[in-house]
């Protein structure tokens, strides 16, 4: 079986990434991803939204799942709404190793969390 190297990206490489919405709407930017350390699976893209050429807006870790790479725009498409987006959990200090967190956050987006 071969692999194809197509499938692969650098992390640092989906930094940057435009996210869309329904009708090709741009409605963020991937920020970061963050990998659970054990597992070796990427959990969250943190994705930056709203506000005026990067200022003023906000940003929000959403499950790696909610995500599809979409060749056609050179971008990922997601079914996340703009209003599940504002009602989120932030991120806040520590919320990586805050198991209510990530389930608040899994529930706001209705998907199943990363590490079960």
């Amino acid at each position: 079986m071969t692999h194809d190297p197509k499938n692969l990206v650098a992390a640092g490489d989906v930094a940057g990434t435009a996210v869309f919405g329904a009708g090709d709407e741009r409605v963020g930017t991937i920020d970061r991803v963050m990998i659970d350390k054990k597992s070796g699976k990427v959990a969250y893209a943190v994705m930056s939204f709203g506000g005026v050429l990067g200022i003023g807006g906000s940003e929000r870790p959403v499950p790696w799942d909610t995500l599809d790479y979409d060749t056609s725009l050179g971008g990922f498409r997601t079914r996340i709404t703009p209003e599940q987006l504002e009602a989120a959990p932030k991120a806040e200090t520590g919320w990586e190793a805050d198991r209510d967190w990530h389930e608040r956050t899994h529930s706001a987006y209705g998907t199943t969390p990363y590490y079960l």
